[in-house]
């Protein structure tokens, strides 16, 4: 049986939806952005929108089975990271 929904544009949420969805705050959401350890966005027009599939491959990134399962990737906190940090960091403003 053909799956009804698959005909349906994929949904997208804004950051409020999205946060809650996902049981975080939106300013917890935004640092993700800002930061580049959170799920995939798109902006439209002013407006940064979220596909709920993103947000659902991102939770899937960090599933584990165990505390010693070593699989997968980590979902790393809404923070500064050296490892994906801008070029410029670090460096001298003018």
């Amino acid at each position: 049986m053909a799956d009804p929904t698959a005909a349906l544009p994929p949904r997208y949420l804004r950051t409020p939806e999205a946060a809650r969805l996902l049981g975080l705050s939106g300013r917890t959401l935004e640092k993700h952005r800002t930061y580049g350890t959170g799920p995939k966005y798109s902006k439209l027009g002013g407006r940064v929108v979220y596909a709920v599939a993103d947000l659902q491959a991102w939770v899937n990134r960090g599933a584990k089975e165990s505390t010693s399962d070593e699989r997968g990737e980590t979902v790393l906190p809404a923070k500064r990271h050296a490892a994906i940090a801008p070029a410029y960091a670090g460096q001298a403003r003018r």
